[in-house]
């Protein structure tokens, strides 16, 4: 049992990518199906299906590469909010991630957001992680 799906989504993708696969299984929650739906609108992946059975549900992503040389469209991924240290900001306090290049990926009473929407709507919440 992974007490940090988050985490262990994060660790996944990120392991997928250096191995350049072209899809990875993450176990299916709430939050990482709304944190892979920002991801998909944001073009960091291609899409996702939910699969599974009775007991396990999983998400397959599709990852996204540029090029011949397949150079994978996620440059890196980090882990903000821990379950042992949480991190939270309002929306003045939202970090710009590598100037605006990056994304950071936002839990708040509105649901997960970017960093750009949360401060358009004027939500603050949860720093999950860092996308660029």
């Amino acid at each position: 049992m992974v007490n940090d799906t988050i985490a262990d989504m994060l660790t996944r993708i990120r392991n997928a990518n250096l191995a350049k696969h072209q899809i990875v299984q993450v176990p299916a929650t709430k939050m990482t199906r709304n944190i892979i739906k920002v991801l998909q609108e944001e073009g960091f992946v291609y899409e996702f299906e939910e699969i599974g059975d009775q007991l396990r549900n999983y998400l397959l992503i599709s990852l996204k590469y540029k090029g011949d040389k397949k150079l994978p469209v996620i440059t890196a991924l980090k882990r903000v909010s821990k379950p042992g240290l949480r991190v939270y900001a309002n929306y003045k306090e939202l970090p710009k991630v590598l100037g605006g290049i990056g994304i950071a990926i936002i839990s708040t009473s509105k649901g997960v957001m970017t960093d750009r929407q949360a401060r358009y709507n004027g939500l603050g919440g949860e720093v999950l992680c860092y996308i660029w």
